[in-house]
Parts: C-alpha cells; structure tokens; sequence
C-alpha cells in the first residue's frame, strides 16, 4: 500500500534511512501498531512504548530513554488532551488519532529509539503518510488530531486506519 512501511512481520525497507525517508511538505506522519486496542484504533507508538512500560517490560536503558524522551515531547510541544480534553473521547470523536506534521522535523527523528524499543519487544508497527488523514479536531504548530474519514471518502492510495 502506497504510504505505508511495517517494521516486524512484513517489513519493508522503504524508510529504513530514517523517520523521515519520503517525506514530503504537506505530509503528516503517524506510528502506530498493526493491532486495535478496545476502542477499534490502531495505538500509535507512545502508547505502545508506555504500556510495555506499564507492564514492566522494559530494560532499564528502555525506560530510561523512553522516561527522558517523554519528558522532551512534553515539554517541546502541547499534548492535546490538555489543551482539549474530549479530544480522544470516542462518543465526540470516535477513532481520533494524532499525525505529525511534516514541517515538525525534529519530533520525528526522536521517535527511532521508540521504534527500537517496539522491534526489541516484537511489536509491529509501520509509519504512515497521507496528505489527508481525516477530519481535523485538533490542530497546532506541530501535529493535528484527526477522525478517519468514513471508507466512502477515503481516496484510493491513502493508507487510513479504519474507525
């Protein structure tokens, strides 16, 4: 599928170069996993890596980095959830999730030790790419929220998850 590379079972080597091989201005980016949580959503690579933590799953350089990496993103752009609380409530916007903005450059390059730490534990994932992810209910400098468009609007190529 055009946009689309799996690391894990089925991996392509598309953008093995980095997070940010292929892509372009005007792309939004997304990590997820390749298994719906209980809402019917793909997680995307934060929650991945924040339950394995939950779990104890990690090393302890795992959680390190990841404890520092979190503290970083934190304080480098806002969370939505903060600045929206209902923003992933799925009775206002069933199937939410966030994409990176293609100019947020540096945001992007940081998630390879997240990456690192899905592949150490076996969890497949892929990255995305898509002019037009869905229906924006959130946005700012460095990220949008978006609700999948339905399966009727979704244009051929674009690899969106289904709600």
């Amino acid at each position: 599928m055009a946009g689309t590379a799996v690391r894990g079972p089925g991996w392509d080597p598309e953008w093995e170069a980095g997070p940010l091989s292929g892509v372009e201005d005007g792309h939004f980016v997304r990590f997820e996993g390749l298994v719906p949580n209980a809402r019917g959503v793909l997680p995307g690579i934060f929650v991945l890596v924040n339950g394995l933590a939950r779990e104890g799953l990690l090393t302890v350089e795992q959680e390190r980095h990841r404890r520092r990496n979190n503290d970083w993103y934190d304080a480098a752009y806002p969370n939505p959830s903060h600045v929206d609380p209902c923003v992933y409530d799925p009775a206002v916007n069933p199937g939410a999730v966030a994409w990176f903005r293609s100019s947020s450059r540096e945001l992007i390059t940081r998630v390879t030790g997240y990456l690192r730490t899905l592949d150490a534990h076996g969890v497949p994932h892929r990255r995305r790419l898509s002019r037009d992810p869905g229906r924006v209910v959130y946005a700012d400098v460095h990220q949008v929220v978006v609700v999948p468009h339905p399966p009727s609007r979704r244009r051929p190529g674009l690899p969106i998850s289904p709600s």
